[in-house]
């Protein structure tokens, strides 16, 4: 047994050094962006701010998205209460992504590229390169609650305790650790890095969707949900540690499992086989579409799925919100002083954190034109009368056409479950729902446009698409609850669009951010007909 995680230890150390960067950024991203809005809500909770946010996040909406709280009623919601209700969630789940993204990419990408077996090749036991992730992804975690806790403490806020803070901050590196074992038990079942990120996403996305409908309807039923022990612990109010053990307990199970499926797999194989292909190739293959259709088919097939399920999860929520505001009169009050009824509000939330979620699509198709350029695996294409040119716009014109049936797949998803919950007396119609959704294509759009310009010039640098999506998706989310200056809303790149149907449509806006995607493309593709290639690099 000891022969398997030989030296691991050493490993341990040496991937410390070699990702110090990176946990740094990790750390204070991460934490800072957990602990360090507590100014921002102790503006909120001045006056009536509490008790009319409390009553604001009754609704299931809002509990679907950001789930429950204890408290029951507005005098018990403290700021911390209120502080833990908002962000414990979604800082919880960032947390687990980034967590199975790096134990994915240490252990079986690197499996794949061959350096796995060139480490092997030393006197190093056969696991120990799994156990040094994993024990590096802990203590990472671990580090990172306590800094959440620490920066919490030193606020010195009334009702942020020191009790809750590290509770918060455990409850946050706790969904770390949850993300790290699903990656490497992953990592083991499946045949190759990007099915085994496919499946971790798409596996953390269903116990999202899943605990967003049994916090709505009955929240003890989320406790049977790994992702739920990470948000009903309840800091601030319960301070209830009990989720934790749980977590340990899976973490220890999931973990045991994940190691003898190592022990008993060949390298660079997993237990869930890749499907055989075909004796001979379509004629499809024989063009450029055909071929990038097919490179990208199975990514684009899994996230339209996800589009459309995920909508029709959210409007599935449209028949307890009109229940709720029927029993509730100062949510009527609000709604009604503001001209806008909650399904009109909620869409258009809801429309824009799916907008967003789709234009990660579009982003995945681009790069992976750089992926299979830096893999060699461009080489025999390079060498005919293909030009790089008809390579570009071929993956661009795909991206789009995936944001594009995106939209539609989610929108109606959306539209049709929230209608047939609605009753008849609805204010909104699917017209409504369309037009909302299409008014965000722009958006879509940028990022495309965005993510080809770096493609074109600087490939290496693609996964900031990412973090500036990540950025602009935080920005235009709170920007509703903390008071943040108008400027700095503006850097996020919905912000200047309508929030439809509750705004209305803004059409110089528009066509400029589609003029600016467009240009984005067009200066993306000089940059790539102009730049080396990176085969074998």
């Amino acid at each position: 047994m000891k022969e398997k995680f030989a030296r691991w230890d050493i490993l341990f150390l040496q991937y410390l050094k070699r990702d110090w960067k990176k946990i740094i950024i990790w750390i204070i991203g991460i934490g800072l962006f957990s602990a360090g809005f507590i100014p921002a809500f102790k503006e909120i909770a001045k006056g009536q701010g509490l008790i009319g946010m409390y009553e604001t996040m009754q609704n299931p909406a809002m509990t679907s998205m950001v789930g429950p709280t204890p408290v029951d009623s507005a005098e018990n919601y403290t700021l911390g209460a209120m502080y833990a209700h908002e962000m414990l969630l979604f800082c919880g789940l960032l947390t687990m992504i980034v967590s199975l993204l790096h134990v994915i990419g240490h252990t079986r990408k690197e499996e794949d590229l061959g350096l796995t077996e060139l480490v092997r090749s030393f006197q190093i036991g056969r696991q120990a390169n799994s156990l040094a992730t994993a024990a590096e992804t802990v203590f990472i975690n671990v580090l990172l609650a306590a800094v959440i806790g620490a920066v919490m403490i030193s606020f010195g806020a009334d009702t942020i305790t020191v009790e809750g803070s590290l509770l918060y901050g455990a409850s946050i590196g706790a969904a770390g650790i949850i993300g790290a074992v699903l990656g490497l038990i992953f990592a083991q079942l499946m045949p190759n890095s990007s099915g085994a990120t496919g499946i971790g996403l798409g596996f953390i996305g269903l116990l999202y969707m899943v605990r967003a409908g049994t916090d709505v309807s009955n929240p003890d039923w989320s406790m049977i949900n790994p992702m739920g022990w990470t948000y009903l612990t309840y800091p601030f109010t319960d301070n209830n540690w009990m989720p934790l053990v749980f977590v340990f307990i899976f973490s220890v199970i999931v973990t045991t499992a994940a190691f003898f499926l190592e022990g008993n797999r060949d390298m660079g194989a997993g237990y869930i086989p890749e499907r055989e292909g075909r004796a001979h190739a379509k004629n499809s293959l024989l063009s450029v579409r055909g071929l990038f259709m097919r490179l990208n088919r199975g990514a684009i097939i899994s996230w339209f799925i996800g589009f459309l399920v995920m909508g029709a999860a959210y409007g599935s929520i449209y028949g307890d919100m009109q229940t709720f505001l029927q029993s509730n009169e100062i949510m009527q009050q609000m709604f009604t002083e503001a001209g806008v009824s909650l399904e009109e509000s909620f869409t258009s939330t809801i429309i824009m954190v799916m907008i967003i979620l789709v234009s990660i699509l579009p982003i995945v198709i681009i790069n992976k034109l750089f992926a299979e350029e830096k893999r060699s695996h461009l080489s025999q294409i390079f060498s005919t009368k293909v030009s790089r040119a008809e390579l570009y716009w071929t993956t661009v014109g795909i991206a789009l056409f995936a944001g594009l049936l995106g939209i539609l797949l989610s929108v109606t998803g959306l539209g049709g479950t929230a209608l047939s919950f609605m009753e008849d007396d609805s204010s909104m119609g699917m017209t409504d729902f369309f037009v909302s959704g299409f008014n965000l294509w722009p958006s879509v759009l940028f990022f495309t446009g965005l993510s080809a310009l770096i493609t074109g010039w600087v490939p290496g640098a693609g996964k900031l698409v990412y973090v500036y999506l990540a950025y602009s998706f935080m920005l235009s989310y709170f920007g509703g609850i903390v008071d943040f200056p108008d400027w700095f809303l503006k850097t996020a790149i919905q912000s200047w669009l309508p929030k439809m149907p509750v705004d209305d449509f803004d059409l110089p806006v528009f066509m400029t951010i589609t003029a600016i995607s467009i240009t984005l493309m067009i200066a993306g593709c000089i940059g790539y007909k102009r730049r080396d290639m990176s085969e074998g690099a």
